[in-house]
């Protein structure tokens, strides 16, 4: 059995061990929008709610516009927020100290994970390498078009994808060439939570990270804890209509 955080961090407290992480994210809030149409110009509005009530003290703009509010959870727009960055909140800074110079993962032809991915390495000076399933579009559109602007994208057909943890490892290979390191996320998450220095071995060689794909493994949960204690909360049922009828509370 894996050691849990508390005692990986040396015994420390979870809330006290993530009161002292390095972040990637200024705030782990997700941005709440407004549209608005307005009366003395007929036209659409689009604002920031959370810094229109700011910095207006409260006033949400005219008076008397149609306006409505608009939660997106898994926008990239304008590149990275919401929870695929939560994701890697916590994940991007552990993998820096320890050195991380590549990080491979791996979604489907508009994977906002591998957007989220592509965008943030890129940020932090992390080569990012994405596998995308299926073919190459004819126009790149959406998340396939960011995967491609920030990230090294290598298409795999879907037999191929279907074996995701060797697709992976194959693919971390190459890139590690025969110096390199090829290490999982998963393995070194707990060890990362200790880490204390910059474990860069200097020699110029490669240190590839794999990091599955968005819902395959833990390493949101140190984001998702963070999220969980600067927020409000209210419990609330909500019900998925797919095809398993699950439900989350």
């Amino acid at each position: 059995m894996r050691p849990t955080p508390a005692l990986v961090a040396g015994g420390r407290m979870v809330t006290s061990f993530l009161s002292a992480t390095e972040w990637m994210l200024p705030s782990p809030a997700t941005q709440v929008h407004t549209i608005s149409v307005l009366p003395s110009r007929r036209d659409f509005a689009f604002s920031n709610l959370t810094m229109l009530l700011r910095n207006s003290g409260g006033n949400e703009g005219e008076s008397g516009s149609t306006k409505f509010h608009v939660v997106r959870d898994d926008l990239l727009h304008p590149l990275a927020n919401g929870n695929k960055a939560r994701k890697l909140d916590a994940l991007l800074p552990i993998l820096r100290r320890c050195g991380v110079t590549d990080i491979v993962t791996c979604g489907g032809c508009q994977s906002a994970h591998a957007a989220a991915i592509a965008v943030h390495c890129a940020e932090w000076g992390i080569r990012p390498h994405i596998l995308l399933r299926g073919e190459q579009l004819d126009v790149p559109t959406g998340y396939n078009l960011i995967s491609l602007m920030f990230g090294n994208v290598t298409y795999v057909s879907r037999s191929l994808y279907a074996q995701r943890d060797e697709m992976l490892y194959e693919h971390a290979i190459k890139v590690a060439g025969y110096s390199g390191t090829v290490m999982w996320a998963d393995e070194v998450i707990g060890k990362g939570l200790g880490v204390d220095e910059d474990t860069t071995d200097g020699n110029g060689s490669r240190r590839v990270m794999i990091v599955k794909e968005g819902a395959g493994s833990v390493q949101a949960l140190l984001g998702k804890e963070r999220f969980f204690l600067a927020s409000f909360h209210l419990s609330f049922m909500i019900t998925h209509d797919v095809c398993t009828a699950n439900k989350t509370k």
